[in-house]
């Protein structure tokens, strides 16, 4: 974990931030690299919401995806501004998966994220940007138009445009 400013926490290579969720979203489990990244003790995340470290940076589009796809029983990819305990933040490309029991019930949420592709983040930033306006302007109908109409656009998924600007 590199530290180049007071604000932004950029991670390494290896760096795999892992936690675990139930079906609200209330972190079960959280790894040490999780935990240090993002500024709290193990007894601050348990039982607490895993929107702890949401950053007010990302649209609500995004958790919307995220949300639906996860619960319908498929996994997504997705990028992360997240923030620190103490106001800083850090960018993830994350991978979140629902967590099956032996009876195909899902019974909670698997996430592990990594370092963002730094030399395409602008194109993210730039999105979420852009979404967070149409979200302020029309709320997230406007937000999920606008994406579709990108996603069209471009001829890709909104998986394939994800996987694309990871590389």
């Amino acid at each position: 974990m590199e530290d180049f400013n007071s604000n932004r926490i950029h991670l390494d290579q290896n760096d795999l931030l892992v936690s675990k969720t139930d079906l609200k979203g209330k972190i079960t489990y959280c790894n040490k690299i999780f935990m240090k990244v993002a500024g709290y003790q193990e007894d601050e995340l348990l039982g607490k919401p895993h929107n702890i470290v949401r950053h007010k940076d990302m649209p609500k589009i995004v958790f919307k995806l995220l949300w639906d796809r996860v619960k319908s029983g498929n996994e997504i990819f997705a990028f992360v501004k997240n923030r620190t305990k103490n106001g800083g933040y850090y960018w993830v490309y994350a991978n979140v998966t629902p967590s099956i029991d032996d009876r195909g019930n899902i019974v909670g949420y698997y996430s592990v994220r990594r370092k963002v592709n730094e030399e395409n983040l602008n194109l993210i930033e730039e999105l979420y940007s852009s979404l967070i306006k149409k979200e302020k302007e029309g709320g997230m109908e406007s937000s999920m138009q606008y994406l579709n109409n990108l996603l069209k656009t471009k001829g890709v998924t909104y998986d394939e445009f994800i996987a694309s600007v990871q590389g």
